[in-house]
């Protein structure tokens, strides 16, 4: 008896599913591409696009004691940078108007150890704590150890 309605489930299942043939979730036509347009601008949304210059003191010390700080907590070593030379902007919005304001710059920097690198960062507007200010992501090249921003840096630059 067990059998037979094992039996039956399974044939009811399969009849089913050969009688809907519906794709799951298709609502574009096939072979058509469709993109989305952003809702409201970023100047909408209360983004001023005001952001520090890469050449600012205050970015230059958070990059400079965060680095110091991860390089102690995380991953033991005593590595710091020195003082930017030559910082550049490589892009101010460069992903256009509709996305979070940002300023691309990269510099130069002389690590403890003797090593000239190139340090990517950049200045981000309502990024810092708890959405207030500006924040800023960086990447110093050879030192990206988990390749979050692989290949060398390359993804913390526009």
């Amino acid at each position: 008896m067990r059998t037979c309605s094992v039996f039956a489930a399974g044939l009811a299942t399969a009849l089913l599913g050969l009688a809907s043939q519906a794709d799951a979730a298709d609502y574009a036509p096939r072979g058509r591409v469709v993109y989305g347009e952003p809702v409201d601008p970023a100047i909408s949304r209360g983004y001023s696009g005001l952001l520090p210059d890469c050449a600012d003191p205050a970015v230059e010390s958070r990059v400079v004691h965060g680095f110091a700080a991860t390089e102690r907590e995380y991953w033991g070593s005593g590595l710091e940078l020195s003082p930017f030379v030559r910082p550049v902007e490589i892009g101010y919005r460069s992903w256009g108007s509709s996305f979070i304001p940002r300023r691309f710059c990269t510099a130069h920097v002389l690590t403890n150890d003797g090593r000239k690198r190139r340090v990517s960062y950049n200045i981000r507007e309502n990024q810092g704590f708890s959405g207030v200010s500006w924040g800023v992501e960086w990447c110093v090249s050879g030192l990206d150890r988990h390749h979050s921003y692989a290949p060398d840096c390359k993804m913390a630059r526009p």
